[in-house]
This record gives C-alpha cells, sequence and structure tokens, in this order.
C-alpha cells in the first residue's frame, strides 16, 4: 500500500488498521466532502498523514478519535485557499441511481441542504447527526470550545430550517439517518 522504511510492525499494524477503518473513514469523508471523488480524495488524504503519524495514532487512547481529527481538519484546510482547487466536480455522479425506499429518500431530501451549509457548519452537522458525536467530542475533534460548537450548531440549524420551510426541524430528520 504505501512504501516504508519503518519496522515491518509498524507497517502491519497501519494496514491491519487501515483496512479496518476504510468504510467508516470514506463514509465520514463522503458526508464531509459531498461527493465520491473528493471522499475518496480526503480519505485517502487522512491516511497518509494517519501513516506518516502513524506512532502517535497508534499509542494514542482514542486512534479512532484521533484520525477523526486529522479527517476534519483536512476537510477544513482544504475549503480555506479557495482559489487554489484545481478542478470542480459536479454533483451527480458518473453512475446510474438505484430507487430507494420512500423512508431513505424522505430523509436525503435534506441532504442537499447539508452540503450547501459552510464547512464548519456541515462539520459539525455530521460530527452530532450523522456521526452521533456528542458536543463534547465534536469540540475536541475541531479544536474548539463546547460552546462554540453549539453556537455552530444553532447556527446551521437555523439555515437548513430556513432553507427547508417552516414546519420542518431538520435536527430530527438528521438524526434518523
Amino acid at each position: 500500500m504505501f512504501t516504508t522504511t519503518r519496522p515491518a510492525q509498524d507497517a502491519a499494524g497501519f494496514e491491519e488498521y487501515a483496512a479496518s477503518a476504510w468504510a467508516w473513514l470514506y463514509r465520514c469523508s463522503y458526508l464531509l466532502a459531498g461527493n465520491h471523488a473528493d471522499a475518496e480524495d480526503l480519505a485517502q488524504q487522512t491516511l497518509e498523514q494517519t501513516y506518516r503519524s502513524w506512532s502517535r495514532v497508534s499509542r494514542a487512547d482514542n486512534p479512532t478519535a484521533y484520525v477523526r481529527r486529522m479527517l476534519t481538519n483536512l476537510h477544513l484546510s482544504q475549503h480555506r485557499p479557495r482559489a487554489r482547487r484545481l478542478e470542480v466536480l459536479s454533483e451527480a455522479p458518473p453512475e446510474p441511481r438505484t430507487t430507494a425506499a420512500a423512508g431513505p429518500e424522505e430523509r436525503m431530501a435534506l441532504w442537499p441542504h447539508v452540503a450547501s451549509l459552510p464547512p464548519r457548519q456541515r462539520a459539525v452537522i455530521v460530527l452530532r447527526y450523522y456521526e452521533q458525536l456528542s458536543e463534547r467530542e465534536i469540540a475536541e475533534t475541531l479544536g474548539c470550545s463546547p460552546g462554540n460548537v453549539k453556537s455552530t450548531a444553532h447556527h446551521a440549524l437555523r439555515s437548513l430550517r430556513a432553507a427547508i420551510g417552516p414546519g420542518t426541524d431538520p435536527g430530527e430528520e438528521a438524526r434518523d439517518e
């Protein structure tokens, strides 16, 4: 997977972790990035950074939280210098979509609105409602205070309510996902 000059035990430990974490890492990347190509790139970049820092990651009390923070920081940092993006990908995937049951379709109606949020608000919504993290865990992941998480979530939910219309609660709908 990666070329290595590290001891074989470290490389094997990383490869085992990467294989077991890939599904979760890609899912979270997709929720943050909003499309398959960017999600794959984000997940790969996170694994690359994880490999470079494997000695610290493997010694962490919670390696998944450490990698989640790497993932979120990479996502947020990629949105800062927008002028540096080399290409803009379309929202529609090239593969055909399959029809789903009515329940997921209704919940997915919220997704385009979540995807349109600013990166930090989107990260808070994804971590809270899709990843089911507590405000404290989100604060640790984003490197901010729990109050900042609450404020950011409040602004994001207010934007979602305005986009969807009165009488709906996007917080409740997102939790069903």
